[in-house]
Order: structure tokens, then C-alpha cells, then sequence
């Protein structure tokens, strides 16, 4: 994929006075209240705003929120804009819709620096459409586009591709680029040894990860709930652990490609099995060659912890995607929370340790470690799609470097 130009190579004399189309990535969770309960990725969208409006832009922002099916006030961006504010250190003002006469009255009105939130852009079904008409509307408002929605990249929205084809310059912003130096850089081009460690719950979402991965990395760790499909397929007793039966041979192969590949493939030798999926099970550590029957797996045992451990001391670039385990249940998190602290321990004496989006992202948080690793990526299904090697229609819309 071609580097594309960012904004950070727009001057004042590129923005002063401009109106800035912004696509963030807003998406943030709100409480019943519509309180924020976790203000991640308005944090993230800061750098961007704030650049644009030191260098005397207009700023118009734009994000969706949720799936609203038409105009659904739950879905309001209109919660957003306190704490925006706040962390813009100005008024924030706020359009009742995305497009039209009043929102271009509005626009008109903003004084350079300013920064004006349009309404969810997904209360238009055109938007998830692409469709060309709506895209000319929205652009319309601006005279160019900095899409710094890194979260919303892997879809060929009106407002995440459309918009580039009407606005020049496009360019990335910064959590946009700097998604696309660590999860394209560190793979395209990784210091090696190369790890990636992948986890969650299923083979089936995760095969385009894993067989992709194996063309780059020199070790691949496996965990979650992924592994028992592995071990049948191996010819082990899993109990009633979750396994695809449709995807035994996926997982014979998978297994054989790493050996032909030379890749080190490391599934977990112990498990912590459960009676049942709940947080207060009975539970007991045994080797994952043989799940008696009634019981299902549901974290990595002690010895797959040192031996996954001891594997990373020796990496330089690390991927992490998916938890070790059923880590919502404190119990079971003990897996996930262990490789959490690794990584952080690791990133501390030079190794470069990305955090692939997903639950993996929820699980470096729960254990208080964000700030500890190199990367956390905003993305749950743009990520995965970098990582397996696919184009974003987000990304590839904006201008070449």
C-alpha cells in the first residue's frame, strides 16, 4: 500500500481560514444516563483537531455512532460535545444535522480555530451506501478532507471514502498514521524475532490472521477459545470446550503450514478447565491432551504461561490480537492478564509490542497497562483487516505522499 500524504505535511498557509472536513472516530460507549463510560477515542481524535485549529482551520467534524437505523435520538453526538470541549479547551459547537442549509449557515459562521460537530452521519442510510450524491453533500460544507477515522477504515462509507473523490487535498491525520506506521510498518517490514500472538474465541474469524501472519512472523502463539479446535484435530479429548467441528481439517493444515513454513507454532500444554461458563465455577489446572468430559477450557494454564513468556524474551516486534481466555470472568482472565504484563515488560527494554485492536485492547486496559505498550490500535475490524493483508477503501481514497 502506497504512503499517503498526512496532515501533518499541511502548513498555516495550507489552513488558515480552510473549512476542514474531519472524519473521527467518535464511537465511544455511553451509559443508560448517556454519560461517556469510556472516552478512549475522543482522545485519540485530539492531536488532529488540535493541530487544525492551531494552524487556523475551520474544523468540521464528523462521526457516527452506534448502528442507527434513520433518526434515533439515543444515537446523538450531542453527549460528546462537554467533554470535547473540555478537551479542545473551546466551545464546541453543535449541528442538529449533517448536511443542508442550516449546517452551511453554520459552517459560514465559524470563526478560524473553530470547531463545529455535525450530527451522526449514519442518520443517513446514504452513508453506509456510499452513495455519490450524499458524498458531494457533506463535502460541500468544506474545502479539505483529513480523515482520521482509523476505526471505520476498512468500510467504504460516504464519509470515509466517498468524501476524498470531491475534497483535495485528502490526507490521513495523525492516529491514522501513526495505525498505519505500526500495524503496516511492523509487519511489512518487523525486527525480528517476529511474534504474534493470536487468541479469542474462534478459528473462523481469525484464519485470515493466521495465514497471513505466517508469511511474516517467525513465532505464532495461540490461545482463546481457538485452541480446542486444535487440540481435536490432534486427536485430544476437549470435553464440551467450544470447537468448530466444521473447521478440524482448517486446523490440521494450519498446523502443517507452520512446520512447512518454519514458523514456531506454540499452542498452550495446560489449560484451566470450568464445570461450567460461569464466573464462579469449580475450576482445575490439567494438561490440554486430555479435557474429561462435562468440563470445557476456559484460560491457559501456569506452564503454557512461563513457556509463552520465555518465547517473547527472545522478540523484537510483537503483535498481540485476542485474549488467552475467557477474561471477562476474573478466574479466567489470569492468562490474558499475565501477557498483558509480559508486553509491558518487554516494550519497557526496547521490544515493539503492538496491540492488534479487539479485546486484546479491553484486557491491556483492564490491567491498567495502555500507556506501557508501543501501539494500541483504536480498530477492532480494520486492524484485522491490515493485518490479513487487505486494503482499506478508507485509506487507499487519500492522497499519495
Amino acid at each position: 500500500m502506497a504512503t499517503k500524504r498526512s496532515v501533518s505535511a499541511l502548513t498555516g498557509a495550507d489552513l488558515k481560514g480552510k473549512k476542514v472536513f474531519v472524519r473521527v472516530d467518535l464511537n465511544v460507549p455511553l451509559d443508560d444516563s448517556l454519560k461517556i463510560t469510556d472516552d478512549t477515542r475522543v482522545r485519540a481524535a485530539v492531536p488532529t483537531i488540535k493541530y487544525l485549529m492551531e494552524h487556523g482551520a475551520k474544523v468540521i467534524l464528523c462521526s457516527h455512532l452506534g448502528r442507527p437505523k434513520g433518526v434515533t435520538p439515543k444515537y446523538s453526538l450531542k453527549p460528546l460535545v462537554p467533554r470535547l470541549s473540555e478537551l479542545l479547551g473551546v466551545d464546541v459547537e453543535m449541528a442538529d444535522d449533517c448536511i443542508g442549509e442550516g449546517v452551511q449557515k453554520m459552517v459560514s459562521a465559524l470563526p478560524d480555530g473553530g470547531v463545529l460537530l455535525l450530527e451522526n452521519v449514519r442518520f443517513y442510510k446514504e452513508e453506509e451506501k456510499n452513495d455519490p450524491e450524499f458524498a458531494k453533500k457533506l463535502a460541500s460544507l468544506a474545502d479539505l478532507y483529513v480523515n482520521d477515522a482509523f476505526g471505520t477504515a476498512h468500510r467504504a462509507h460516504a464519509s470515509t471514502e466517498g468524501v476524498a473523490k470531491f475534497l483535495k487535498p485528502s490526507v490521513a491525520g495523525f492516529l491514522m498514521q501513526k495505525e498505519l506506521d505500526y500495524l503496516v510498518g511492523a509487519v511489512a517490514n518487523p525486527k525480528r524475532p517476529f511474534a504474534a500472538i493470536v487468541g479469542g474465541s474462534k478459528v473462523s474469524t481469525k484464519i485470515g490472521v493466521i495465514e497471513s501472519l505466517f508469511e511474516k512472523v517467525d513465532i505464532l502463539l495461540l490461545g482463546g477459545g481457538m485452541i480446542y479446535t486444535f487440540y481435536k484435530a490432534q486427536g485430544f479429548s476437549v470435553g464440551s470446550s467450544l470447537v468448530e467441528e466444521d473447521k478440524l481439517d482448517l486446523a490440521t493444515a494450519l498446523i502443517e503450514k507452520a512446520k512447512s513454513k518454519g514458523v514456531s507454532l506454540l499452542l498452550p500444554t495446560d489449560v484451566v478447565i470450568a464445570d461450567k461458563f460461569a464466573a464462579d465455577a469449580d475450576s482445575k489446572v490439567i494438561p490440554a491432551s486430555g479435557i474429561p468430559e462435562g468440563w470445557m477450557g476456559l484460560d491457559i494454564g501456569p506452564d503454557s504461561i512461563k513457556t509463552f513468556s520465555e518465547t517473547l524474551e527472545s522478540t523484537e516486534t510483537i503483535i498481540w490480537n485476542g485474549p488467552m481466555g475467557v477474561f471477562e470472568f476474573d478466574k479466567f482472565a489470569v492468562g490474558t492478564e499475565a501477557i498483558a504484563k509480559k508486553l509491558a515488560d518487554l516494550s519497557g527494554k526496547g521490544v515493539t509490542t503492538i496491540i492488534g485492536g479487539g479485546d486484546s485492547v479491553a484486557a491491556v486496559e483492564k490491567v491498567g497497562l495502555t500507556d506501557k505498550m508501543s501501539h494500541i490500535s483504536t480498530g477492532g475490524g480494520a486492524s484485522l483487516e491490515l493485518l490479513e493483508g487487505k486494503s482499506l477503501p478508507g485509506v487507499l481514497a487519500l492522497d499519495d505522499a
